[in-house]
């Protein structure tokens, strides 16, 4: 990809192990999104609908969430294969790495931080003053809409938007692609992505390895990471 400034990542089944940092609580809880999830999916209610109806379902079996206790969901959670060393030979080349997520912000700030990435955004949760969880969430990232930030990254960064590439593992980021810039399907789990990723005419990288990334971004030395052996 000549000319290539920003590449903008989706985190959640794309820099980690998980394609939900919003199950993973709901798994915290014994809970689940139910049918509210493919009406979501396919744009049927509001980011702010679903995000007060799956704390509700939280709040449902236990009134009193504290933060501490939300943040403690996210134990354990692990870097995709790859993805350090695709980030960091990417910030080697001078490549501005942003994550824009509709995922929790208490996961993704971390993963953010961990891979040292020049920005990111997600959404999150509103708290009492002593910290427990309240009923509405905190919606930055619409996940219909993620076109906003990426727009927003290139007017900052000043990058025009044929210099930027996204990536992103669900139909809903294809609204990362602004017009004039790429976009990148990954590890894509559900058929809705992978009809949404072929109707757009997008490449597709199949499993959960970053580094096979590379050859999409720089077609010029696709081989970067054919001899690596790293774990990540």
């Amino acid at each position: 990809m000549t000319g290539l400034k920003a590449v903008v990542f989706d985190c959640d089944g794309v820099l980690i192990d998980t394609i939900s940092s919003w199950r993973i609580i709901h798994e915290h809880f014994g809970t689940e999104s139910g049918p509210m999830l493919d009406q979501f999916l396919k744009g049927g209610i509001s980011d702010e609908e679903f995000m007060a109806d799956d704390i509700g379902h939280w709040k449902s079996v236990q009134p009193q969430i504290h933060r501490d206790e939300l943040m403690r969901c996210f134990q354990g959670i692990n870097l995709n294969p790859g993805a350090r060393e695709l980030v960091d030979a990417l910030k080697s080349r001078d490549v501005v790495v942003c994550i824009v997520s509709a995922g929790v912000d208490l996961l993704i700030g971390t993963i953010a931080q961990m891979l040292k990435v020049d920005d990111w955004v997600a959404n999150g949760f509103q708290y009492d003053d002593d910290g427990f969880l309240l009923d509405d969430g905190v919606v930055r990232v619409p996940a219909h809409y993620k076109g906003d930030m990426v727009e927003k990254i290139s007017r900052i960064q000043d990058i025009e938007p044929h210099q930027i590439c996204s990536v992103g593992d669900n139909h809903t980021d294809l609204s990362m692609r602004i017009p004039g810039s790429r976009f990148i399907g990954f590890n894509p789990s559900k058929q809705m992505a992978y009809d949404g990723f072929n109707e757009a005419g997008v490449p597709i990288v199949e499993g959960n390895d970053c580094r096979n990334l590379w050859p999409l971004l720089f077609p010029d030395e696709p081989e970067l990471f054919t001899n690596s052996t790293s774990d990540d």
